[in-house]
C-alpha cells in the first residue's frame, strides 16, 4: 500500500497537489505548520480542505521563523522588493527548507517515503525554495541525514497558474477552491489587488473558468 504526506498550506497550489496525490496513493496525509504568518486563515482553509479531501490533518507550530523572519508575511509590513536581495518582502527565508525537513521526521515515524509539495518555479515570486534544483538537493539531503529513501514529487514545478487551475478542474478540486487562501493581506473575498490575488486571478481568466472563491 502505497502513503503519501502533503504540506498542506491551504493556497491553490497545496490544495492541488493534494488532490492530485489522492489520484496516485492508496493513503494521504497532511501537514500543516503555524509559523506565525499573520493571516491564521490560511490554517483553517487548510483545516477545511482536509476535511473535505477526507484526510488527515496535522497541525504544527513554529516558534523560530517569528524571532527570525523580518517579513510581510509574519509582520505588519508593506510588500514591496527587497533592495538587497531583490526578492518580495513576502519571502520568508528558508520556510520551504524547514517545512520539508520537519515534514520528513514526521513522515520518518510513520515510515512515508513520498512527500508532496505544490510549488512551481513558472509563476511565482522568484522565491529560490520553489526551484527544481532546491527541492531535488534537499531530497538528497534529507535522505542522507535520516537513511531513508524519501521522495519528493512537485507535481506543479513546471505549471503556470493556468496549468495549475486546469490541473485542480482535472482532479476534481475546483469546488475546493472556493475555500483555498491566497491573498496577501488576508481578506476574504479576496482583495484583489495584492501580487497573489493578481496572479491567481491571471490564472483562472487565462483558464476561462471562474474563481469559486469569488462566489463567497
Amino acid at each position: 500500500m502505497t502513503k503519501a504526506l502533503v504540506i498542506l498550506s491551504g493556497g491553490q497550489d497545496s490544495t492541488t497537489a493534494l488532490f492530485w496525490a489522492k489520484k496516485q496513493f492508496d493513503e494521504v496525509e497532511t501537514i500543516t505548520f503555524d509559523y506565525g504568518q499573520r493571516h491564521k486563515i490560511e490554517i483553517e482553509s487548510a483545516k477545511k480542505v482536509a476535511e473535505i479531501a477526507g484526510v488527515p490533518n496535522k497541525l504544527v507550530k513554529i516558534t523560530a521563523l517569528e524571532q527570525l523572519a523580518d517579513n510581510a508575511m509574519i509582520q505588519d509590513k508593506e510588500i514591496v522588493i527587497n533592495k538587497l536581495t531583490g526578492l518580495p518582502t513576502t519571502f520568508v527565508p528558508g520556510r520551504n527548507l524547514i517545512f520539508v525537513t520537519l515534514a520528513a521526521g514526521y513522515a520518518y515515524g510513520k515510515g512515508i517515503k513520498d512527500l508532496i509539495l505544490g510549488v512551481s518555479q513558472v509563476d511565482y515570486s522568484g522565491y529560490p525554495d520553489c526551484r527544481r534544483e532546491t527541492i531535488k538537493s534537499l531530497e538528497k539531503t534529507i535522505s542522507l541525514g535520516m537513511d531513508f529513501e524519501f521522495i519528493i514529487h512537485t507535481p506543479l514545478i513546471d505549471k503556470d497558474k493556468k496549468e495549475t487551475v486546469l490541473m485542480a478542474k482535472e482532479y476534481g478540486a475546483l469546488d475546493v477552491m472556493k475555500y483555498t487562501h491566497t491573498c496577501y493581506k488576508g481578506q476574504r473575498p479576496p482583495c484583489g489587488e495584492c501580487p497573489a490575488c493578481k496572479l491567481r486571478a491571471k490564472g483562472f481568466m487565462e483558464a476561462g473558468i471562474e474563481d469559486p472563491i469569488l462566489s463567497i
